[in-house]
């Protein structure tokens, strides 16, 4: 897999990434495009996004066929309809993003989620990731700390038909989901500076779990595998996440 994105993603802040122009700020009226788009031009876009993943260094099929089937551009405004499937992040309010199309597929690629599957999500955001990972599991845990946010993306992914698979919380991610432990992947949309320990607690042996890690513009994308022999950590490439927020911010 070549990775040759930067990558911007779910939370990402205005002004966050040198290398790239901004999205976070892309309003209705910067929006590409006035008027609204056909389902059969959403539909030829979404097949080009999915062909340019590919020519990214994406590779995992299962992973480019769950892209294929989210409709992005149900979780943006509808102003926002004719730059969904831009391969970059756009705005969703509370000064949050629907994340980048190829860190969602890099990350899924990385957390390898199978059917059936125990994964949870912290980050819910717009819930496009909670989406694509619905899409491999029908066991999906998502927690999202901004309320709005949640509830938001709580009533798409149920008009959207993913209700069944996925179990939502509002609340802070650091301590994880407990009760609902332990997972087989774990895929973290907010960079904390350290990984948290619940985290690492709940996850399965085999698991694996796919988070930034970081403050300011210091940030990578970590792998951890739980292995007999302990947690086997490697960084994957440079991120830009809004920082993970919740009382575990704090804490030295």
């Amino acid at each position: 897999m070549t990775l040759a994105a930067f990558a911007l993603c779910t939370g990402c802040r205005s002004g966050d990434d040198p290398a790239r122009p901004s999205s976070a700020d892309l309003t209705a009226e910067e929006a590409p495009g006035s008027p609204t788009p056909s389902d059969s031009e959403l539909a030829e876009a979404r097949r080009a996004m999915v062909a340019h993943l590919r020519a990214e260094g994406i590779e995992d099929r299962r992973v480019l066929e769950a892209i294929a089937s989210v409709p992005r551009h149900e979780l943006v405004a509808p102003e926002l309809r004719d730059a969904a499937y831009l391969d970059r992040p756009l705005p969703i309010g509370e000064g949050q993003t629907i994340s980048q199309p190829f860190i969602v597929a890099l990350m899924t690629a990385l957390a390898d989620v199978q059917p059936g599957d125990r994964v949870l999500e912290v980050g819910t955001g717009s819930g496009y990731q909670a989406a694509v990972l619905a899409e491999l599991t029908d066991a999906l845990y998502t927690i999202e700390i901004v309320r709005p946010l949640a509830e938001r993306a709580r009533r798409d992914l149920e008009r959207l038909g993913y209700g069944d698979a996925i179990t939502f919380r509002v609340g802070d991610g650091h301590a994880g989901w407990p009760d609902a432990a332990p997972f087989d992947a774990i895929v973290v949309t907010a960079a904390p500076p350290k990984v948290p320990e619940p985290l690492k607690e709940q996850l399965a042996m085999g698991g694996r779990m796919v988070i930034p890690v970081g403050t300011g513009t210091a940030q990578e994308l970590h792998l951890l595998e739980k292995t007999p022999e302990g947690l086997v950590e490697r960084k994957v490439v440079p991120v830009l996440f809004v920082p993970m927020t919740g009382e575990a911010q704090t804490e030295e």
